[in-house]
């Protein structure tokens, strides 16, 4: 995600970026059943960073909820979470990898809990340090970077500005899941990635559900599930990769050729052949076979050679575009999508394809087995599409006709591009 622009009202261009002073920013009229402006989520382990903040929110006389202060006891988290969302104007998320571990997990798994609340609230993210994985439901808003210089200006500007004025601005209400169809995720990146051979698989963890996914796969033994067909390649695909094994196979075979030509000329084998291999200067027909063979030693090595150097760049992805396109067909369910270019990264994107499914079930109604035929598509092509999609390139024209996903390319119709050059294996 690049959405790194200033959560700034929509005259924010217009503002100077000199801090501004205590008495500019004038916190707005709480209205009927609005008791604070901001209600602050965070971590307890970034509570030292996040009370700093809310003393300085409160110095401007701002009214702040937090739960470490403001919770009532003898009631449930959800619960309470519930009440101060809806008693304030704005939602502000510390997000740090603690926070998206636990207390995101939290709001995603009872989101129809509160989501009322939610989608009249402002959501205001705060990126507490770099490298943080954003939890998707919150990839298509722009956040504030507590490293920023202005970081306070700018949080201070958004908080003093009532809700119907951030219209047109950086900072939305909570939006249905289409908003973020289409997302890349964080790539998942081989734990065997050091030292890893061009013949070699990479190896993919399927103990711990990522961060990312787990907000998303609500059966995570299908992750699990997934991961395990991936690195089956290893197991299936890699034991006669490497160079000097093979090598040492195809010497071996050669040897063993030789001595049985050898032992078959001779016991007389080829005894009717050595009639018609003696020349006018008396070479017999072993000499001949000798020669012949070990010419054929070093030819045969080059061109065995070259060849081996060649597969090994391409056959293992091959081998892992193929398991990921089977491990798709699991994931597809949770709308999520895996593909594969190198043997030591995996793309992830979240993407429905019921549209696309249910214009595959239209186009090819009149025949049997439509659901196996999309298994299939997905088998064959969910690798290729998950991969130019992540990267936001595809090797072919955009259709100018509406697909079924906003903005970009989709399944079927990057399925019937493919089968128009003929890609169908």
């Amino acid at each position: 995600m690049d959405q790194r622009n200033s959560l700034e009202p929509s005259d924010s261009q217009s503002q100077s970026t000199v801090p501004l002073s205590p008495s500019i920013h004038v916190p707005p009229t709480l209205r009927d059943g609005e008791c604070y402006h901001v209600f602050v989520s965070y971590s307890s382990t970034d509570q030292q960073w996040t009370h700093s903040i809310i003393n300085q929110l409160e110095s401007y006389g701002l009214q702040v909820c937090y739960h470490d202060r403001d919770f009532t006891p003898g009631r449930t988290v959800l619960e309470n979470m519930s009440e101060c969302i809806q008693e304030s104007q704005k939602v502000l998320l510390v997000l740090s990898p603690e926070f998206v571990r636990s207390r995101w997990c939290l709001l995603e798994a009872n989101m129809s809990l509160f989501r009322d609340c939610l989608e009249r609230k402002p959501i205001v993210p705060v990126l507490l340090q770099p490298g943080v994985s954003v939890p998707p439901h919150l990839c298509h808003l722009t956040y504030l970077e507590a490293t920023d210089p202005e970081f306070m200006n700018k949080l201070l500007k958004v908080l003093c500005t009532p809700n119907q004025q951030l219209q047109g601005s950086t900072v939305v209400p909570f939006q249905a899941p289409s908003i973020y169809n289409g997302k890349a995720l964080q790539p998942l990146t081989a734990v065997n990635d050091e030292g890893l051979n061009k013949w070699d698989c990479g190896q993919f963890s399927d103990m711990e559900v990522p961060d990312q996914l787990r907000l998303i796969i609500e059966d995570q033994e299908k992750y699990r599930e997934a991961v395990r067909m991936i690195n089956s390649v290893s197991q299936t695909k890699v034991w006669l990769r490497p160079l000097w094994l093979r090598t040492l196979i195809y010497i071996a075979g050669v040897i063993v050729v030789l001595v049985l030509a050898s032992f078959c000329t001779y016991t007389g084998v080829f005894a009717f052949m050595l009639l018609f291999t003696v020349d006018n200067h008396g070479v017999s027909g072993t000499m001949i076979l000798t020669i012949s063979s070990l010419c054929c030693i070093p030819i045969g090595f080059l061109i065995q050679l070259s060849l081996w150097k060649k597969d090994d760049e391409k056959y293992i992805v091959r081998e892992m575009q193929k398991a990921v396109g089977q491990a798709n067909i699991i994931l597809s369910e949770e709308k999520v999508l895996m593909g594969c270019r190198s043997n030591s990264k995996l793309y992830v994107v979240y993407v429905s394809l019921d549209g696309c499914k249910h214009e595959f079930a239209e186009t090819f109604s009149e025949q049997a087995g439509v659901e196996d035929m999309f298994r299939r598509a997905i088998m064959y092509f969910s690798s290729g599409y998950a991969s130019c999609l992540a990267k936001r390139h595809f090797p072919f024209a955009q259709s100018s006709s509406t697909g079924h996903l906003e903005g970009g390319v989709c399944f079927c119709q990057y399925v019937s591009q493919q089968l128009s050059r003929g890609e169908w294996k």
